[in-house]
């Protein structure tokens, strides 16, 4: 029996019912095919466009897709070609920022490797294609240069010029592997103690925000200071945050200080992205995290293995490793890159699109 005839129109039709594998609506409410065309031989190409590039396991679309075709035209092939397009608030633009998503990474206390995670979680998305800022707003204790291998790197002053033709003056980032960053490690000396009261914080975040020079960005990360602070309530006032990812052990003392960084996070209007586990092992148990993301009805963005491998990369300022092939850490980093950057995608997704889909 020939197969059924094979137009354009019907394999749209076919295929934008399916269901996206990750978002779990289908593809033609989320307007995620973006042109289709059906040659002479019974090829059907088709542009898929990826809310992010650091969608996970894409290959899932590619085989839901091509089983839809085969179930009505079992001859046909399918071709799939993927792009992305960052979705985003694109927020702060009152204050000439240029950023899609500005994500913030908080803990309730020290010592949990809320900073490597906000690094990695930054060099991750990069490494998936995305332009991506690094803002290290732990003034108390900056460690993002270390971690970068930057320290005795300094950013320079950069002149601009207004609508009105009036000069100003901005903050060039240092970029280190691929990444902007900004850092109050850049500006005092390693053994030097920031002292400062809350105006001062507000006033070095605002400038960090406002005068640095990001240029156009898919992603902002923030490194937030421990604990809960004047900080993140600047980061309220100045811009409308993506979300905030919390970073903690998985032992109950540590999680009581996550408990109360996602109330706070929460009282100043700040969603919470999700819960990430971090040195889960034998010293601190494994599951606490996901446990608690769960009672609390929060998002669990993964876990971070204690693997001696992130600590010594860090230490010696030596970030990108920890996403070599062959690094054990990279599955478990660029998992929590993937689940951060889908969970902005299905917020900013909840409400159906209108399809623009290009039938050629």
């Amino acid at each position: 029996m020939a197969d059924e005839k094979l137009t354009e129109t019907d394999a749209l039709e076919q295929l934008s019912s399916i269901h996206d594998p990750e978002i779990g609506r289908s593809f033609g409410d989320l307007n995620m095919l973006k042109s289709l065309s059906v040659s002479a031989d019974g090829q059907v190409d088709v542009q898929v466009e990826l809310p992010t590039p650091a969608y996970p396991k894409r290959e899932r679309i590619a085989e839901a897709l091509q089983a839809a075709i085969a179930d009505r035209w079992p001859s046909a092939t399918l071709n799939v070609e993927f792009t992305a397009d960052v979705k985003g608030k694109n927020v702060g633009g009152a204050i000439g920022l240029q950023v899609r998503n500005v994500i913030a990474v908080g803990s309730g206390k020290g010592g949990v490797g809320k900073s490597t995670v906000a690094s990695s979680l930054a060099y991750g998305l990069k490494e998936h294609g995305a332009s991506v800022g690094l803002m290290d707003a732990d003034v108390y204790g900056p460690s993002i240069p270390h971690m970068f291998g930057v320290t005795t790197e300094r950013p320079a002053a950069v002149e601009r010029t207004n609508e009105k033709g009036e000069p100003y003056q901005r903050i060039e980032p240092i970029v280190a592997d691929g990444l902007k960053i900004i850092s109050m490690g850049f500006f005092v000396e390693p053994e030097k103690a920031v002292i400062w009261r809350g105006p001062m914080l507000h006033r070095a975040i605002t400038q960090f925000l406002k005068e640095t020079e990001w240029g156009p960005l898919d992603y902002l990360i923030i490194d937030m200071p421990p604990g809960t602070g004047d900080v993140s309530l600047s980061l309220s006032q100045s811009v409308g945050l993506a979300g905030a990812v919390i970073v903690c052990t998985p032992q109950q003392v540590a999680l009581l200080d996550a408990v109360k960084a996602i109330s706070m996070f929460q009282q100043v209007n700040i969603p919470v992205l999700g819960i990430v586990e971090n040195m889960t092992g034998d010293v601190f148990g494994r599951g606490g995290a996901k446990q608690k993301a769960q009672d609390m009805g929060v998002p669990f963005l993964g876990e971070v293995p204690i693997e001696a491998d992130i600590r010594v990369k860090t230490d010696s300022g030596d970030i990108a490793a920890l996403f070599a092939e062959d690094s054990p850490a990279r599955g478990p980093l660029m998992n929590v890159c993937e689940q951060t950057a889908m969970q902005i995608a299905r917020t900013l997704l909840e409400t159906p699109s209108m399809p623009t889909l290009e039938v050629l």
